[in-house]
């Protein structure tokens, strides 16, 4: 069988168990799990630009999906007039500007040689400037937050404007922090890359998770508007209920396709060319490619931003669809080692075995908890008849399966298919 009829089969596979499952859950909740499944597909996308085609070990993934969250939040949640109208906006110009004058500073600091100061001299400069940029910013950005979460309408609110406006801030937001990320920490030994990348996720939860005037933190946003019609605004068009949610859903999943398919159409033409090869060349043998006179951290640096704008837009689609922002329910083994099961299980360094990884992992990740509570039930029914009593907290049991499902299926893909279900295809020309 070839590569290309085994993919084919595996997709029709995938199609197969699909519909088992909508015919079991109806088509409201097939639909629901199919935008989530999609969703994460950008995302394992954006992994397997990073680490299928450059050899970037990423561990921040949460960090860029929840700065993709809290852009389309910001960006298309009501307008908080009580904010506006108060003295916060006014706060927050001038801690804008205590911040622009202490990147000045610091930025002067990094070019001291240019005033003459060199070597200890310029390495103590830099200390100070970093220090006294800090306490400046700090003096303006305190205050205003506290007159904002007290008297200034609790938070910032958003700007009213169109969801995926809020989608494209998203991944333009992601790209900026992980150009910062980039210029930092690429060059590392692939462990510490991955060490740093995992703090920086950290980091970026920390803050929005504590930034209450800007995201409400633990207050949660809600509702997030969607992009498409809402079931609400089909029933007022005399639509039922049940297929309210059928018909709204499709139109949003719609959305979702047409972005990913455009992603994966742009992402696989680039990499077929003379960028893919350059790219395969860096992540086999940097060194190598380096003599050739490659740019190795620049190009690095170039797909470590492109991967970042797909988690991005991935992150603001499941904010816009789910239509709450809570910073405090992403947690790195949903949004983080499970979109690398994804991308290992599936093949890294081929989109189509990112994409259908993807779809397979999340779809076995949602129904491994039904279906373990309907095997609980069934052997705990089964074990009281017999006398040996019930099993005891079966939803939390259940509930716990998804993990074991993941550890399960991860061991068997790298012992069994190691380069994944559609591994990489490379083709040398003779």
């Amino acid at each position: 069988m070839t590569m290309t009829q085994r993919s084919i089969a595996l997709f029709a596979g995938l199609f197969v168990l699909f519909a088992v499952i909508g015919f079991f859950l109806g088509a409201a909740n097939i639909t629901l799990l199919l935008v989530q499944s999609f969703a994460f597909a950008l995302i394992a996308l954006g992994l397997n630009i990073q680490w299928g085609y450059g050899g970037l070990f990423n561990f921040g993934i949460m960090g860029m999906m929840m700065l993709g969250g809290a852009a389309v939040s910001f960006v298309s949640y009501p307008i908080n007039a009580a904010f506006w109208g108060s003295e916060g906006p006014m706060m927050l110009g001038r801690a804008l500007l205590a911040f622009l004058a202490g990147g000045v500073l610091v930025w002067a600091a990094h070019h001291a040689e240019r005033f003459g100061i060199r070597g200890r001299w310029k390495t103590a400069v830099t200390i100070i400037a970093w220090v006294v940029a800090y306490g400046i910013y700090r003096s303006q950005i305190d205050p205003a937050a506290a007159y904002i979460e007290s008297a200034g309408g609790g938070w910032v609110g958003g700007l009213g404007l169109h969801p995926v406006l809020g989608w494209v801030f998203g991944g333009v937001l992601a790209a900026g922090v992980a150009y910062l990320v980039g210029k930092i920490s690429l060059g590392l030994r692939t462990d510490y890359l991955a060490i740093a990348t995992i703090g920086i996720s950290e980091i970026i939860r920390a803050l929005l998770k504590n930034m209450d005037w800007l995201t409400r933190g633990t207050l949660t946003v809600s509702p997030v508007p969607w992009p498409t019609p809402l079931p609400q605004d089909l029933q007022a068009q005399d639509v039922s209920i049940a297929d309210s949610f059928i018909y709204a859903r499709l139109g949003f999943l719609a959305l979702v396709l047409v972005i990913l398919v455009l992603a994966f159409f742009l992402v696989q033409r680039a990499y077929g060319g003379p960028w893919g090869r350059m790219m395969r060349a860096i992540r086999d043998n940097h060194v190598a490619a380096g003599s050739m006179g490659k740019d190795v951290k620049r190009r690095q640096l170039e797909i470590f931003v492109l991967g970042s704008v797909l988690m991005g837009i991935g992150g603001a689609i499941l904010v816009s669809f789910q239509q709450i922002y809570d910073p405090g329910s992403y947690q790195p083994i949903n949004h983080t080692f499970a979109i690398w099961v994804m991308v290992i299980v599936g093949g890294a360094g081929n989109n189509w075995g990112a994409v259908f990884g993807a779809l397979l992992m999340y779809m076995a990740w949602m129904i491994s908890d039904p279906v373990a509570q309907f095997v609980f039930n069934a052997i705990s029914s089964w074990s009281t008849d017999m006398g040996w009593g019930a099993i005891p907290e079966i939803q939390s049991r259940a509930s716990q399966m998804r993990t074991l499902v993941l550890g399960v299926v991860i061991t068997l893909a790298l012992r069994y298919t190691p380069r994944g279900l559609i591994p990489e295809v490379v083709r040398r020309e003779s």
